[in-house]
């Protein structure tokens, strides 16, 4: 291919965007060859995680560090209604600094680390911890790098299982793309309800969708990357809201931090986040497809109209509706599935205003302040001893 998206991969190349344009394109291809390989693989996969996930007292901890820590918040809330199991997530940057108020030693535990370059120092160091602490621990390794310390960790390990992503997952722009939506992917389609050929229908009928939405969403993206909003705050409610966190990191990251950036959920922007609300902002609301939950996407949807101090608001549906402005990119009716429509759009408008800023995507952040893969942090050896009162409140 001699272009993504309009643009020419000479001029992306020019621009230092080649990698973050290709990456955010590619994915609904690598999400189709994500369920081809799982498919292949079942025989790895369904003799480890099976007996696991048939025993009601496992917990499952989703864990992972920066958008890693996001995929897993996503996915939580639609796992634990759709499964009935314990379901929570953590970033790996809270279990390394405090591991006795996340990791529950009386309980077999399930620790799924997401993971692009398998060698941060707070995911390497969760999954030590968790063999430390917890009895019994068991592993499932979401990585996109097969020479990570993560996936090298699984060798010879009976309570660990590793899942490469597919070829071209590992993403060598600044900020994860294809790499987030292809662990979370997986872990929707291992940990999740249905089978694999169960899902097949919805996911894809979600890849066609994309297939088309990454050449039509491109002028209206564009349009708004050029508007001049320097605020941007993306609102979702439940699996929509880590969605939303991912979102906004999105944006602060691919334009350096000149845009401020917020996320909440629509219940939660009254208390207090809706200071920031002016005219200088984009708000980008994910709404929910469940006709309760709807219900608070639309009465904010509404009052943020009413109030009449935001910039631009950009509303995004799974379903067609009388709501003012919204748009519908995809029909479906369970929210996992919105979850990558809504993703390519906040990638695409990332990507944009950081081109409209005058960025360079695959390198936001030339100078080195901040890295692709987080340094400079020192891990601490753990020797706290677990005294009876601790061990009985775990």
């Amino acid at each position: 291919m001699s272009h993504y998206f309009s643009y020419s991969t000479d001029w992306l190349d020019q621009h230092n965007a080649l990698h973050t344009a290709r990456e955010i394109w590619q994915q609904p291809d690598m999400w189709r060859r994500l369920h081809q390989q799982l498919t292949h693989d079942s025989g790895q996969w369904q003799p480890f995680l099976q007996p696991l996930l048939a025993d009601p007292r496992l917990q499952i901890v989703l864990c992972g560090a920066g958008s890693s820590a996001f995929a897993g918040r996503a996915l939580a809330p639609w796992l634990r209604q759709q499964t009935g199991r314990d379901v929570v997530a953590y970033g790996t940057t809270d279990i390394v600094a405090n591991p006795h108020q996340y990791l529950d030693r009386s309980r077999p535990t399930l620790l799924v680390s997401f993971a692009r370059s398998g060698n941060s120092p707070e995911s390497v160091a969760s999954v030590a911890l968790a063999d430390q602490l917890v009895p019994e621990c068991y592993h499932l390794m979401l990585v996109c790098n097969p020479d990570s310390q993560l996936a090298q960790y699984a060798e010879g390990r009976d309570n660990v299982l590793a899942v490469v992503m597919p070829e071209g997952s590992n993403d060598q722009s600044f900020a994860m793309t294809s790499s987030f939506s292809c662990m979370m992917l997986s872990a929707a389609l291992l940990l999740g309800p249905q089978s694999l050929s169960e899902a097949y229908p919805q996911l894809n009928a979600m890849v066609e969708s994309c297939y088309l939405l990454r050449e039509s969403l491109q002028p209206q993206v564009k349009k708004l990357a050029n508007s001049g909003f320097s605020r941007y705050i993306t609102l979702g409610g439940s699996c929509f809201t880590g969605l939303a966190e991912e979102a906004s990191l999105k944006m602060l990251e691919l334009t350096a931090g000149r845009i401020v950036t917020r996320y909440d959920s629509p219940l939660g922007l009254r208390h207090g986040p809706k200071f920031m609300v002016d005219d200088r902002t984009l708000v980008l609301m994910m709404f929910s497809s469940d006709s309760y939950a709807r219900q608070y996407d639309v009465d904010l949807w509404h009052e943020l109209k009413r109030d009449g101090l935001v910039q631009q608001m950009v509303g995004l549906s799974g379903e067609a509706d009388t709501v003012p402005d919204v748009q519908t990119l995809h029909h479906e009716g369970d929210d996992v599935w919105m979850m990558f429509p809504y993703l390519l759009f906040a990638q695409m408008l990332a990507m944009e205003t950081s081109l409209a800023h005058g960025l360079t995507p695959d390198n936001p952040c030339p100078t080195g302040e901040v890295n692709r893969v987080v340094k400079g942090v020192t891990i601490y050896h753990y020797s706290k001893p677990v005294d009876q009162a601790s061990a009985s409140a775990l």
